[in-house]
């Protein structure tokens, strides 16, 4: 199913150098993750309803609450640089 070659090409793709040894050891391992997948998908799946997640989601963020928020002096307290009540940043053109 899958041979050497295939297996150079997604090493070239991805920028990879393969020893020898390598590239036997993946054909084969990759070899193998295709046949499984070839299992999977004789598996009977018409009544299996699509699904985006196996498990239910649930946010589990605190609730919004409305807080005071940081004067401006404060916000500026930590600042390495600072100019008429704002952040001084480099110039970035």
């Amino acid at each position: 199913m899958i041979d050497e070659k295939d297996v150079e090409y997604v090493a070239w793709l991805a920028r990879l150098e393969l020893s020898e040894e390598e590239k036997e050891r993946f054909t084969r391992q990759l070899g193998q993750v295709l046949e499984h997948a070839e299992k999977i998908k004789s598996l009977p799946t018409a009544d299996v309803e699509p699904t985006s997640h196996v498990v239910p989601l649930k946010n589990v963020m605190r609730e919004d609450e409305v807080m005071p928020g940081l004067s401006q002096e404060e916000a500026l307290s930590n600042a390495p640089r600072r100019e008429g009540g704002y952040f001084l940043v480099p110039r970035i053109i």
